[in-house]
């Protein structure tokens, strides 16, 4: 295959220790052992479901489910002409409603797909990329199988066996795999530019065990291309639209705002600010001595922002709500992960 300049240069950037896992043994071996249990919460389900859902728009398509378990996450309101299901696990493979065909096929010791050219309309990968030794291969593969025009669709999020998973997304941060899995996308040599969506921040399910603990949703996200050679006519995909996030109306928070200095609590949430300690240095950007921020990880303020910040070409960043009181304003701040601005408490007084 002649590969034009743009999958050469993705290509270059990796080499073949990109790809080496800590546990270098048959993945026939690893992937005997029946896993029957959700590898995602119920929320992020929910997303995965959705994005499916929005983004497969071809009627009665053939669907290639590539690295396959027990669950497809296919909605219940699509109805494909047929769904193959390829993976490693046998016993998983039969409990899986969705599928109408079955195959075993280690793609990390054989990258070729056995099916014809242009056999699917969408090829959906489910948190297994990161487990891909041969991803240049796979995703070109993806190409030659799928019709012009049709879908390849990858989702992951941040859970992973890390003993499986290869070293550039072990060693890479949330923020960067995006752009891995764009470069797979793009050394295929296969598809248009890819989009991307990302989900983050959302509570869990109020009867989840870890929601008392205030752990976010997983994060989910999408990275998804056409194949080349589509009908340039067709209308393009819909976008996927964020979960709404519940929160006060703009009058509420406006309102609440004229009364910060007093309450010092989150007009978007009325959880207490947290003081922060601001750092003495000559080179101090913060805007005053005294600042204080909303630390609620469940904030709308904080939980929206996720989606903003990807809108606007800055995915898995959010902001968290800053209040300086000499100015009596408030400001947002870049939070990369959940964990921001929370080494910055100061300490109670005493």
């Amino acid at each position: 295959m002649s590969l034009d300049p743009r999958a050469l240069r993705a290509r270059s950037l990796y080499d073949a220790a990109s790809f080496a896992r800590e546990d270098e043994s048959d993945d026939r071996d690893f992937y005997a052992t029946d896993r029957f249990v959700p590898h995602l919460d119920r929320q992020a389900l929910a997303t995965v479901e959705r994005i499916i859902g929005t983004l497969v728009v071809e009627p009665a398509p053939a669907i290639l489910d590539l690295m396959a378990g027990w669950d497809s996450h296919l909605p219940a309101s699509l109805a494909p002409a047929r769904v193959v299901g390829l993976g490693l696990n046998e016993n998983e493979l039969a409990q899986n409603p969705r599928l109408d065909q079955r195959v075993i096929h280690d793609l990390n010791r054989d990258p070729r797909l056995p099916f014809p050219d242009r056999s699917f309309a969408v090829v959906v990968n489910t948190v297994s990329v990161d487990y891909l030794t041969r991803p240049f291969e796979v995703f070109a593969e993806v190409g030659r199988v799928l019709e012009p025009g049709g879908l390849f669709l990858v989702l992951f999020s941040n859970r992973m066996f890390k003993r499986k998973a290869v070293r550039v997304w072990r060693e890479t941060s949330e923020q960067e795999r995006p752009l891995v899995v764009e470069d797979f996308f793009a050394g295929a040599g296969a598809f248009e530019a890819p989009r991307s969506f990302v989900s983050m921040g959302l509570p869990r399910p109020a009867d989840d065990r870890y929601a008392e603990l205030g752990i976010p949703s997983d994060p989910i996200w999408a990275i998804y291309a056409e194949r080349r050679g589509g009908d340039a006519a067709r209308p393009p995909r819909p976008a996927i639209e964020p979960e709404p996030v519940p929160g006060p109306s703009a009058e509420l928070v406006a309102e609440r705002k004229t009364a910060l200095r007093r309450t010092l609590r989150c007009p978007y949430c009325e959880e207490p600010f947290a003081r922060l300690e601001v750092p003495a240095t000559p080179f101090n950007e913060w805007p005053g001595e005294v600042v204080y921020a909303c630390l609620n990880d469940r904030c709308p303020y904080l939980v929206a922002g996720w989606a903003v910040m990807s809108a606007q070409g800055t995915p898995g960043f959010s902001y968290r709500l800053l209040y300086d009181p000499d100015r009596d304003a408030c400001l947002a701040v870049p939070a990369p992960s959940v964990a921001a601005l929370r080494t910055a408490v100061a300490a109670p007084r005493g």
